[in-house]
Formats: structure tokens, C-alpha cells, sequence
């Protein structure tokens, strides 16, 4: 039976539910990531005792899935867009600003589906964006690319993000930094393109970087479920 179909205990003196327990796990996750998170710091943030967690919820993974799952309705729009682009946009956009602000939803992206209620929400509205279009299996492919592109982005930006947090050093910081470095190692000639990304490359903050690429995708995806000009 998982998290999603087991019945919650009856209350006890110190009133818990998963809603609690979950909000403060997610509480401690934005604050010091998912090594920060344990049944036991979650039980104390609540005054309870840690054994009265497994009563809700039985391993640290299971909380680890009904946090992310918290977390998806912070993804869903109010209303859904019309045009399929726009919808699977939206979509993305609005994983990436999730996880801008709990930035350890990146390490939990991916992977099995999400079976929770919000998740399961979040997918439907990927496939609805693009049911109709195109047959089942293209409409799968289609919607696995773009998820696929939208975390591989959100991981090597929250990882950027972290690095700026634990060294201390912004990211204009640190190319100042590794300046002299790489200019002695581009000036060998063993790195031509590089050289030329480097000094003739249009540089863009991660939000232009995300949202090109995203467009990018999402023109292969119209290029597949488009029928070619007679």
C-alpha cells in the first residue's frame, strides 16, 4: 500500500496530520536542502515524538514523495492555456520558478512518476496540452523531451546557484577569478571554439538561457506533431 492509500492514524495529544508534517519537512528543506530533513528534526519542529511519524508516514522517502508532490500544485496554472506551445511553456516556466524557491525540488526531478495527487495533475495537464494532436506515442515522446530538457536545465542552474552559495563568489565574481587561467589556456590554440564562444558568444542570464532553449524544444516538438506543406 503506498503513502497515497494508507489511512492516516486518529489524532493524538499533539495534533498531527500529513499536511503538518509535510509543511514543516519542506520548511526545513528550503532552509538547509534534503540532508536536513529526517523524521526525527521534522518530529521535533512539531513537539512530537519521532515515533509518532511513522504512524503517518513510514520511510524518509515516502516524505520525500508527498513533498514534492506539495510542491507541484505551486506548479499548476489557475486556468490552462489554449495553444499547446503556451501550455507546456507555462508548465516549464513555472517548474523552474518552484524550484528557484526550494531549490532541493532539483535533486527529486526525474526519475519514476510522481503518483501524488498534484503530480499526477501535473502530468495530465503535459499530456491534455498535446492529446489530440498527434497519436499516443508521439504525444508520450513529446512530453518526456520537454521534461527531460526542463530538468536537465533547473539541475545545472540550481547547481550554479549552490556554488555561488557555498564559495561565496557570484558568478561575475568567479569568472573574474578564473579569468587569468582560462586566457592562458585559450591563448595555447589548442581550444579554438571555445575561444570563440568565449570572446564573440552573446552571454545570457539563466532566465533568457532557459527560455531559449525551452522554444527550441518545443519547435522539434511542432515539427513532429505539425503535418508537412502540401
Amino acid at each position: 500500500m503506498t503513502v497515497w492509500d494508507r489511512p492516516e492514524p486518529p489524532t493524538r495529544p499533539v495534533p498531527l496530520d500529513r499536511e503538518r508534517i509535510v509543511a514543516a519537512a519542506v520548511a526545513l528543506a528550503d532552509k538547509g536542502g534534503l540532508e536536513a530533513v529526517s523524521l526525527r528534526k521534522v518530529a521535533a519542529r512539531l513537539g512530537a515524538g519521532p515515533m509518532r511519524l511513522y504512524g503517518y508516514i513510514s520511510t524518509k522517502e515516502e516524505l520525500f514523495d508527498l513533498m514534492v508532490d506539495e510542491v507541484q500544485a505551486e506548479i499548476l496554472p489557475e486556468e490552462r492555456p489554449g495553444d499547446w506551445r503556451e501550455a507546456l511553456r507555462v508548465l516549464a516556466h513555472r517548474t523552474r520558478q518552484a524550484a528557484l524557491r526550494h531549490a532541493w525540488l532539483a535533486d527529486l526531478l526525474g526519475g519514476r512518476p510522481a503518483l501524488g495527487p498534484n503530480g499526477l495533475a501535473v502530468t495530465e495537464a503535459k499530456l491534455a496540452a498535446l492529446d489530440g494532436l498527434a497519436d499516443v506515442d508521439t504525444v508520450l515522446r513529446a512530453v518526456e523531451t520537454v521534461s527531460a530538457y526542463v530538468t536537465g536545465a533547473i539541475r545545472r542552474e540550481i547547481a550554479n546557484v549552490r556554488a555561488e552559495r557555498a564559495t561565496g563568489l557570484s558568478k561575475r565574481d568567479w569568472q573574474r577569478a578564473s579569468g587569468p587561467h582560462v586566457t592562458r589556456m585559450l591563448a595555447t590554440g589548442r581550444f579554438p571554439a571555445l575561444a570563440r564562444a568565449v570572446h564573440d558568444g552573446t552571454h545570457v542570464d539563466a532566465e533568457a538561457s532557459f527560455a531559449t532553449g525551452l522554444d527550441w524544444v518545443l519547435d522539434a516538438v511542432a515539427a513532429r506533431i505539425t503535418p508537412p506543406s502540401a
